[in-house]
Parts: C-alpha cells; structure tokens; sequence
C-alpha cells in the first residue's frame, strides 16, 4: 500500500452510464476535483472513446442497453490494462464477482455516497507502476517470471497479461512470500483500510491470478491456500532472496 497523498490532477476518467443525469453529475463532480473527465451513453460508445483515446480509470455501469457493462468490461480488459470501476444498483454478492470475474478492479453500488466514490477512485489510481522492488529485481521460479519494475510477468516465455490490481496484488505476495496472510490483511494492503470482510472478493482476484501464472491452476504450485487462515505464496528456499520485503 502506497502512503502519502495522491495527486489526482490531469487524470483521465471515462463515465460510461446510459442515464443523462448520472453522467453530468459525476462529469461535474470530478472536474471540480481535477479530472479530466469524459463520458459515453453505450458500451458500444466506451469502445470507440477506448479505441481512440487513453484513460487512466473507467467508471462503467454494469446495467447498461445494448452491449452491457459486463460484455464491455471484458471488452476493455482484453484490449487493456486500464483500471475499471463498475457501477451497479444490485446489491447481490453474484453481481459483484461476476463484475469482478469480468475484470473490473473494483465495484460501487448506486446510490453511491460520492465520498465513497472518491476513495475508490483513489485507491484505483494509486496503483501506479511504482515498484517496492528495484528495477533490476527479476524473480524466477522454474517457468514463471516476474519483473514489478518492468511491470511484467511470464510463463514458459509467454506474456502473461496483468491487470494493475493483479499486478499489485501479485507484488505483494511476492514480498512476503512463505508467510501465510490473512484475508484481511491482504484486502486492507491492497484495496485500502476500509476492506477486509471481502473474503468472495479476494477469492475471485486469487483464481483470476493463478489462472495466469500457475501451470495448473486447479493444483496451484505457487499461490497456496491456507483454510480459514489466508494465502501464502510459495518461493523455493533458494530463490527466496528475491522475494523478502
């Protein structure tokens, strides 16, 4: 978890929400904060804006006409590695791992205290290529490669394609491998201090990591889980040098 105070000026922000009056409030609300805000009615629109132009997050609502924000989401997430928030009305703990499991790096259900909004915005944002290891730090365990300072990861010589919550999640791990973490520590490192009852959250982000790092993601070698306690992540004793924080 970074600390300091984020700058958030000169940040770029897509609003993509069907609703006219939802999108002048957060375009409005943002501005006044120092986004630079733009905004797209239709999944089909986001694609364009993303096509054409680069953002930093995208607030995306999940219920949308047409291509929905899940559809558009894991549209997005196949073509970038931009940070995505979903926006949504349901309540229900499935809606929010699908969201998730789609690829967005977090969630806020409407009606959303706009407090709340910005703290997620922030904690979003703040997951900057910003490396706790140095740049030159390659940690190699049999296929798998990571370099944070290079923000890059591979298996068996093929790109394995982060998100930056994924990557931030993975770093962390990594920095306190062969210790096992508690579900709530590991929420509040990585997502910030106002988590750490989101064990379904955490658990959708950890399948989503071994799916691209482990050889056999139904037997993880690396990214174990510990019952009822938390995850550990498994560095071999002559490699784990590389990997203390």
């Amino acid at each position: 978890m970074r600390n300091g105070p984020i700058s958030v000026q000169g940040s770029r922000i897509l609003v993509v929400d069907d609703e006219p009056q939802m999108r002048r409030v957060l375009r409005s609300t943002l501005s006044a904060l120092g986004f630079v805000v733009f905004d797209a009615e239709s999944g089909e629109a986001a694609m364009e804006r993303v096509r054409e132009e680069k953002f930093d997050l995208i607030l995306l609502d999940i219920n949308l006409p047409g291509l929905s924000g899940l559809e558009t989401c894991r549209a997005i997430r196949a073509r970038s590695d931009v940070s995505i928030i979903m926006l949504t009305v349901r309540d229900r703990s499935l809606d929010k791992i699908e969201a998730l499991d789609a690829g967005a790096d977090g969630y806020v259900t409407k009606p959303f205290d706009v407090n709340e909004l910005l703290a997620r915005i922030r904690a979003t944002l703040r997951r900057a290529p910003v490396s706790m290891l140095s740049k030159t730090d390659v940690l190699e365990v049999d296929d798998l490669q990571i370099s944070f300072g290079e923000r890059r990861v591979s298996v068996d010589g093929r790109i394995a394609r982060l998100t930056p919550t994924e990557l931030e999640l993975l770093e962390y791990f990594v920095t306190h491998s062969n210790v096992v973490l508690p579900h709530d520590q590991i929420l509040q490192a990585v997502w910030g201090p106002d988590y750490g009852n989101e064990v379904e959250y955490l658990r959708v982000f950890v399948n989503q990591l071994r799916k691209k790092i482990e050889p056999d993601p139904a037997k993880p070698r690396y990214l174990l889980t510990e019952p009822w306690l938390g995850y550990r992540f498994h560095l071999p004793a002559q490699q784990s040098g590389a990997g203390k924080s």
